[in-house]
């Protein structure tokens, strides 16, 4: 259903075809609304690009949901709500409510479309801001087909989530929550077996079932839930959304194959990153087999004729750096592969993705300050985190990033020596903003009282989606909280916002590149803001510093390692002075005590590609 992505195919959905093919059961029947509504939207003037807006702007407020909100629960529900928080948080609401006015009519083609097929039980995805219109359809159907049992599976039905859903919208049969690639087939048998004995026994043995009883109140059932092993995560099955893609869409798309190497985070299992509430119930860190990994994407590829694969996990596993890249390297496709790394990734490393395919990294990097990332939780220093835009920029990768704030107890002047030096960085790949963090579900922000989030409430926006007056029974249901501003002011954070406006406006026309030209290190200096300028370390005992701070260092081990194992008998003094100089034009960032090098490698041939949230206006 509308929001899923026009450009990938549904991995759940995928997973699921697979999972009853392969334990013998009925393959399910497919309808793809999100295709279908974009096609509609199509016929009646809007965009691909419009609808990519809707997906992908104000999650949180839930304007996407908003869209169908009238479809279920009355033409006016919502409306003035929304527009009046719309105007509030510089959502388009314009463009929102003229998708709004398809909503109807969508609704009940989708209703047709799927009745046409008979069915006996129909499947519903909740992820994110598929609910309000997977429940809008559900209803219909239901309203018309009382016999038709419904479920609605997905992330939006994690943990008490699920049951409050199931509890809320009556019309819902069975809520199936978490991992389904087990669940969803022992599910289907379990139905069979209660048509055939005229009982419902059996699905108290459906792990993370929500089911009704007679009276119609939600069960839960007691079943011992099991997350699904490494080597049982199922492999797609994409052959029904390619058949399915209607030219209209085809025409303005590029499509792209979905693929999980991993599920759960090996970093958040052992420090949980306290805004993060991505992995749910589900944290614990399970990677395929880097042979049977490699062997899907290949086949994946072969059968779609697609080389662009985007990977959902949460973070690379780390034995792929040396296994499944290099597998991925010799096998002679031209791959376009988004991968989601952690970012301290060594320089050898950061050359294994990109010979792998991999152009495209979301590395985490949230931030450049040493004391916020603690906060955060993140494992890594700003230091490390400059490390990967300059290797990343050398290996001719985008690095997706975005700067978070807000966290409790940060200090204003904690940015002010970070902000100081964002000038020099003006040739990196720059954050596509800086925005607060929000409150969601499953995090420790969330979980978590010491945190400082005590004060919370449902997001504004959830008011104008859900009919649910009750303030309580709407916080069981949804995944994002308003809470009150911690961290940094309005006013603080406007140095941060300038610099980054700047630094994304001189980004494109900027370089600084270091190179050897024989005994000599050339560092060439072409940023924006900054006198061209070749500046040339040609003292063996320069070059050696440099190289030796081009991985984060602090100084005075770089300069004990040079006199004492190098024997270059360097004068602190004469040390110091050299490495102001490196500071007064802009060729290190300092972190504390670490200092690293600025300067690409020559192997970047170009500018990597900025994201889209960058190149595209904000609405």
């Amino acid at each position: 259903m509308p929001w899923h992505s026009l450009h990938r195919p549904s991995l759940a959905l995928g997973v699921l075809r697979a999972a009853c093919a392969r334990e013998g059961l009925p393959v399910p029947v497919s309808y793809h609304g999100s295709l279908a509504f974009a096609e509609m939207m199509l016929r009646a003037g809007l965009t691909v690009g419009d609808y990519a807006e809707m997906a992908d702007t104000g999650f949180h407020h839930s304007l996407g949901e908003w869209i169908f909100a009238g479809a279920l629960n009355g033409p006016g529900f919502g409306y003035a709500g929304m527009r009046d928080l719309a105007r509030r948080a510089g959502l388009p609401f314009r463009v929102a409510a003229a998708v709004r006015d398809l909503a109807d009519e969508f609704t009940d083609q989708a209703t047709d479309a799927i009745l046409e097929c008979e069915p006996e039980l129909v499947g519903f995805s909740a992820t994110f801001s598929q609910t309000i219109a997977s429940l809008a359809v559900a209803r219909r159907i239901k309203d018309r087909r009382p016999d038709v049992r419904i479920l609605v599976g997905g992330y939006s039905t994690d943990g008490p989530m699920g049951v409050a859903l199931h509890r809320e919208y009556p019309f819902v049969d069975y809520v199936l929550r978490g991992e389904a690639d087990v669940n969803f087939p022992k599910l289907l048998r379990a139905l069979a077996d209660c048509d055939a004995t005229g009982t419902r026994d059996g699905l108290d043995d459906v792990p993370q079932l929500c089911w009704r009883a007679d009276d119609g109140a939600t069960r839960v059932s007691p079943a011992p839930s099991r997350l699904v092993p490494p080597a049982s995560i199922t492999t797609p099955d994409y052959d029904d959304w390619f058949a399915a893609v209607p030219a209209s869409v085809a025409a303005r798309v590029e499509p792209e194959l979905v693929v999980e190497s991993s599920r759960g985070c090996w970093w958040g299992a052992k420090h949980h990153c306290v805004f993060c509430g991505l992995n749910g119930t589900a944290m614990t860190y399970r990677a395929k087999p880097a042979e049977s990994f490699v062997d899907e994407v290949l086949g994946l590829v072969r059968r779609h004729r697609i080389l662009d694969v985007t990977t959902i996990d949460n973070i690379l596993p780390n034995e792929f750096y040396r296994s499944a890249l290099p597998d991925l390297a010799g096998a002679g496709h031209d791959l376009r592969i988004h991968y989601e790394i952690k970012a301290n990734a060594r320089i050898e490393d950061v050359a294994a993705l990109r010979a792998a395919g991999v152009w495209d990294v979301q590395p985490g990097v949230e931030s450049l300050v040493d004391d916020v990332l603690r906060r955060m939780r993140k494992g890594v220093r700003g230091a490390h985190n400059v490390r990967m835009l300059r290797d990343g920029a050398s290996a001719g990768l985008t690095v997706a990033w975005n700067w978070l704030y807000g966290f409790p107890g940060e200090r204003a002047a904690d940015y002010a020596a970070v902000v100081a030096q964002l000038p020099a960085l003006v040739h990196l790949q720059p954050p596509s903003g800086a925005a607060r963090i929000a409150l969601q579900r499953f995090s420790p922000n969330f979980d978590d009282p010491r945190q400082g989030f005590t004060e919370r409430r449902p997001a504004a926006g959830a008011r104008f989606v859900h009919d649910i007056d009750d303030p309580a029974r709407l916080a069981e249901l949804v995944y994002s909280f308003d809470t009150p501003d911690q961290g940094l002011t309005a006013a603080e954070v406007g140095p941060l916002v300038d610099a980054l406006a700047a630094w994304t406006a001189g980004y494109a026309g900027s370089a600084l590149i270091a190179r050897t030209l024989g005994d000599v290190v050339v560092i060439r200096d072409r940023r924006h803001g900054w006198a061209p300028v070749d500046h040339v370390l040609e003292h063996p005992r320069e070059i050696a510093a440099w190289r030796a701070l081009e991985t984060g260092r602090a100084p005075l081990r770089v300069l004990a390692e040079l006199n004492h194992e190098q024997h270059h008998d360097w004068d602190p003094d004469d040390f110091d002075h050299w490495l102001r100089r490196l500071g007064e034009a802009g060729l290190v960032f300092t972190d504390g005590d670490l200092w690293i090098t600025l300067a690409t490698s020559p192997a970047v041939a170009g500018k990597a590609h900025l994201p889209l949230s960058v190149l595209t206006p904000s609405a």
